[in-house]
């Protein structure tokens, strides 16, 4: 499932870019460039991955791993235009995880769920930001802040905030006047620490997620 949502992602914005250099595939309107801004709704799919080892205060093997969800919820991005080619974006919003703890047989048995302020900024270059197919890459920082937990089945878990770099691709689609479809896919490296039950079982959890996002917004 996590694999079939970033391909689909990535070929939609492949057929993109495979037009984003047709004569007169131009925006709809005065096109974009320096100064403008983006402003975009999106439906973002965060997809951890995540099989981390579970191992006690010694360092001893536990036979557990600990395991992330995936999250799908709205987000807001937001790009300005520091010059025709280059422009920087904020993608904010809040998704909610689920971590549990997996044994050998797939048993799986639900410890915490979180709540996660994960911001990430992008420095991105746009090959042809007057394009009506308009694709980019970027690269940037990530945060990822935890906040309002609930444990489950007897466990006590303490995640610590982390930060991380994102790499990603993707394209503006313009559709009519101001408006456009966006397709962006984002791969981020970052990890944290799970303490549970105070440090008498801990998890360097490689967090790693994939952010697959489509959204409608507008130029200002």
């Amino acid at each position: 499932m996590k694999e079939l949502t970033v391909l689909a992602l990535a070929a939609g914005i492949m057929l993109a870019q495979a037009g984003s250099v047709q004569a007169g595939d131009t925006w709809t309107g005065d096109g974009v460039g320096k100064g403008h801004f983006l402003i975009d709704l999106r439906v973002s799919d965060v997809i951890p991955d995540a099989n981390s080892p579970i191992v006690t205060n010694t360092g001893g093997a536990t036979g557990l791993n600990a395991q992330v969800g995936d999250s799908v919820m709205p987000t807001l991005g937001i790009t300005y235009f520091i010059s025709d080619h280059i422009s920087v974006e904020a993608i904010l919003g809040i998704t909610q995880h689920t971590v549990s703890a997996v044994d050998a047989t797939g048993a799986r048995t639900k410890v915490y769920d979180t709540w996660v302020l994960p911001p990430v900024v992008t420095l991105q270059y746009r090959p042809f930001p007057r394009a009506r197919i308009s694709p980019y890459v970027g690269v940037g920082p990530n945060a990822m802040v935890y906040f309002s937990g609930t444990n489950f089945n007897g466990f006590t878990t303490r995640l610590r905030d982390e930060f991380g770099i994102a790499a990603q691709f993707g394209a503006d689609v313009a559709i009519q006047g101001p408006w456009y479809v966006n397709f962006d896919a984002k791969k981020v490296w970052t990890n944290t620490l799970a303490k549970i039950d105070n440090g008498a079982l801990y998890s360097h959890v490689g967090l790693n997620p994939w952010v697959a996002s489509v959204g409608i917004g507008r130029k200002f």
